[in-house]
C-alpha cells in the first residue's frame, strides 16, 4: 500500500525533527552542566597512574601558564579563556564544559574573577579536584574596592610577590593529585618563586625612574591595583575592578582634570578592554589644552598570543611594565 503525504504534512515532519535535533543538543549540553553542578551522577576521571601525564583544565591564561611551569612534562594544561577574552564576563560554551568533564583536575584564580563560572567550580569540586589558586594568599595582603560588593580585588598577577602565593597553592595541589611527582612539583615551584623575586626586584628599579608627578597610571578598568600598591604609582581606572560596571561622564571628566593638573603624558588602553572609554579622556584632555598620548595596549587580564613572549606570566609582567616606563616619561617603548 502506498501512503501519500501531503506538502504541508512534509513540512511539518522537517520541523519536528529540526526541533528533535535542536531539542537534543539543549539536552546534551543540559547534562554536561548537570553533571557540573553536581546534580548528575560521578563524571569519569582517568587515572594518574600508567599516563604520561595529568591533563589540567585551567580558567584562565594566567593560571595555566603557573601550571605549566610548575607541573612541567607532568601535566597537559587545556586553558578555557584565550588572549583578549575578559574573565568578568566569561561564559563557558559547550567545548569549554567539554574540557572540564575530560580533565583530571581544575584549576581557576577564585577571588571571584571567573564570576558565576566560580560557583559552577566550586559545585564541581564534589566531583574532582579543584583548586582556587588565589585562596592561597593570605586574606591580609589582600585589597577590597568598595566598588567590588565588599570582594577582593582579584587581579593579584600585578605583584609578583602575590602570585608566589598562587604558585605555592598549584604545587600543593598539584602534590595532592600526583604524589610520585611532588618533590617536582614543590622544586618547580621554588624556582618559578625565585624568577618572580627576579622579576620584581627588576620592575622596582625600573618603574622607580617615572617622576614623581607623572606617577599616574590611567587605564579603561581598575585592574592595577596590586600593581600601583607594589611600585608606588597612583592607579585610576575608568570603570571599576569589574569591567561589567560604566564609566560615565563625571568618571571622564574627573580623570582629564587629573591628567592636567599632573602633566600625565599617557594613558592606557588594554587588550581585554574596548578602547572607547579611554579615548573619551584624551578628548576631554585635549579640550582643557592637554595633549594626552594613548600609549601600547596593556595586558590586564590576559595573556599575549601563545606563540610571543607575552604570552607567558613573565613575558606579559616585562612587556606591562617597559610600557608603562616609557608612557609615563613620555618616551618610545
Amino acid at each position: 500500500m502506498v501512503m501519500l503525504v501531503s506538502h504541508d504534512s512534509m513540512n511539518h515532519a522537517k520541523h519536528s525533527c529540526a526541533r528533535v535535533s535542536n531539542r537534543s543538543r539543549l539536552q546534551f549540553f543540559g547534562a554536561a552542566l548537570l553533571a557540573l553542578s553536581g546534580i548528575a551522577g560521578p563524571v569519569s576521571r582517568s587515572a594518574v597512574a600508567g599516563e604520561d601525564r595529568l591533563n589540567v583544565a585551567a580558567t584562565t591564561g594566567q593560571v595555566g601558564d603557573l601550571l605549566r611551569n610548575i607541573g612541567g612534562d607532568r601535566v597537559s594544561v587545556t586553558t578555557l579563556m584565550g588572549p583578549g577574552v575578559d574573565p568578568h564576563l566569561y561564559k563557558a560554551s559547550e567545548q569549554d564544559v567539554i574540557a572540564l568533564i575530560d580533565s583530571d583536575a581544575i584549576f581557576y584564580q577564585g577571588l571571584h574573577l571567573e564570576g558565576k563560572l566560580g560557583e559552577v567550580l566550586e559545585q564541581l569540586g564534589q566531583r574532582r579536584p579543584v583548586t582556587a589558586v588565589g585562596d592561597g594568599i593570605p586574606p591580609d595582603r589582600l585589597t577590597t574596592p568598595e566598588d567590588f560588593e565588599g570582594n577582593p580585588d582579584p587581579h593579584v598577577w600585578f605583584d609578583p610577590r602575590l602570585w608566589a602565593f598562587c604558585a605555592d597553592a598549584a604545587a600543593t595541589a598539584l602534590a595532592t593529585i600526583d604524589p610520585d611527582g611532588a618533590s617536582s612539583h614543590a622544586e618547580r615551584a621554588e624556582r618559578y618563586k625565585q624568577q618572580l623575586d627576579e622579576v620584581h626586584a627588576w620592575a622596582t628599579t625600573a618603574l622607580g625612574a617615572i617622576p614623581d608627578q607623572q606617577r599616574v597610571l590611567v587605564t579603561a578598568h581598575d585592574a592595577f591595583g596590586y600593581f600601583g600598591l607594589a611600585y608606588d604609582i597612583e592607579v585610576v581606572g575608568l570603570q571599576g575592578i569589574s569591567t561589567s560596571t560604566e564609566a560615565g561622564i563625571r568618571d571622564v571628566q574627573r580623570i582629564a582634570d587629573l591628567l592636567v593638573e599632573r602633566q600625565v603624558p599617557t594613558i592606557f588602553v588594554e587588550t581585554s578592554v574596548p578602547r572607547r572609554t579611554i579615548e573619551a579622556v584624551q578628548v576631554a584632555a585635549r579640550d582643557r589644552g592637554w595633549e594626552v598620548s594613548i600609549g601600547e595596549p596593556l595586558y590586564s587580564d590576559a595573556l599575549g598570543d601563545s606563540d610571543t613572549p607575552e604570552g607567558t606570566y613573565l613575558g606579559m609582567f616585562h612587556y606591562n611594565v617597559e610600557t608603562i616606563v616609557a608612557g609615563l616619561k613620555g618616551t618610545t617603548a
